[in-house]
């Protein structure tokens, strides 16, 4: 099993120094204890997740920070970014980190984010595939041709050349209808559990083996990373007490994390309807069965079965999502936990 760290959240709001300290730090301790891989997310007009409007840029600057450790895009939202301007910036942080990118892909989420689009969000599916294809020539030095105002066509090539003759590409599933695509043309997978439960997403991991084969691909070759909440300790009771004021306020914060949770318990509600008492009430009655089943939250010792079960189904990395727990010194500390679990997976 190999370990990344994910990034999603921390306050872009406040103008204030050392935002980015936490991420620098966990992934220079990635980067000098065997971990495969630094995620960066890319999200716009979020307060908290503020932090990330543009992975190429956040890993430009891990580029000079780091020296093993692959750098990623988690998720590259394709749709909203011309192929052309993707592949150019994405070939300077090739340069810059010595051939360590890879980027994961995604069609987007809120019809917010698509006033930075040309194109509908209800094309975005098909707006990402063709985008992907694309980026795979220009990366290989082969031209692509785009209208310009006029109408005029004009072949597009990229410089600087990447260090990477080939593009390590991941792309970002949830739907069968993703994992099945993501099959066929070769790429690798980027899931999670925030929308269902291990037993949910096992049968479209076999289906997107299944379609690696059939079109050719070697399914053994290819990866499966799970993001997935990460905490990790000396003593279970006492992780659990540092995180459950974070995960209650992290979650807060985002309501289709929360309406996922809801339905996992049985309540078909709609969030915005409840008081502040009643999510509190929802919140800790849910956390502790989202702990149990859909994170890494425990001691060493304790989640070893659960990365057991994840190999079992075909999953052959986690990316382990740190920081929902805000608190500098509080996860630094866990880092050297989740090394322990790393070396003995």
């Amino acid at each position: 099993m190999d370990f990344s760290l994910f990034y999603f959240d921390g306050d872009g709001s406040v103008a204030q120094p050392n935002k980015y300290r936490l991420l620098l730090e966990s992934a220079k301790f990635a980067d000098q204890n065997g971990f495969s891989a630094v995620w960066i997310p890319e999200r716009h007009f979020h307060a908290f997740g503020g932090l990330y409007p543009n992975p190429s840029v956040v890993n430009a600057a891990l580029a000079m920070a780091t020296e093993k450790v692959q750098l990623r895009a988690g998720s590259v939202v394709l749709p909203l970014h011309h192929p052309v301007r993707i592949a150019e910036e994405w070939a300077v942080v090739d340069n810059l980190s010595n051939g360590r990118v890879a980027i994961a892909f995604a069609s987007g989420w809120t019809m917010d984010e698509f006033i930075l689009s040309r194109d509908l969000h209800t094309h975005r599916k098909q707006t990402m595939w063709r985008g992907v294809k694309a980026l795979q020539q220009l990366w290989k030095g082969e031209g692509v041709e785009y209208a310009d105002a006029s109408g005029r066509a004009v072949e597009a090539k990229i410089l600087p050349k990447p260090i990477q003759p080939e593009l390590p590409i991941w792309i970002t599933c949830q739907s069968p209808e993703t994992f099945i695509e993501a099959g066929k043309m070769g790429a690798n997978v980027l899931t999670s559990l925030l929308g269902g439960t291990l037993e949910e997403v096992a049968p479209k991991i076999k289906l997107y083996r299944q379609y690696l084969e059939k079109s050719g691909h070697d399914p053994d070759s290819k990866k499966v990373t799970l993001m997935i909440h990460t905490f990790l300790g000396e003593e279970t009771e006492t992780v659990k007490e540092k995180v459950r004021q974070p995960f209650c306020n992290y979650l807060k914060t985002h309501y289709d994390l929360l309406e996922n949770l809801a339905k996992g318990m049985g309540l078909d509600v709609s969030l915005k309807n409840f008081s502040e008492d009643d999510l509190d009430s929802l919140l800790l009655f849910g956390v502790e069965g989202f702990m149990k089943g859909r994170s890494l939250i425990g001691t060493p010792e304790t989640c070893v079965p659960f990365i057991a079960k994840l190999e079992e189904i075909g999953i052959n990395e986690v990316a382990c999502l740190i920081d929902f727990v805000q608190d500098f010194d509080t996860v630094m500390e866990s880092l050297p936990y989740l090394q322990k679990l790393h070396q003995v997976c």
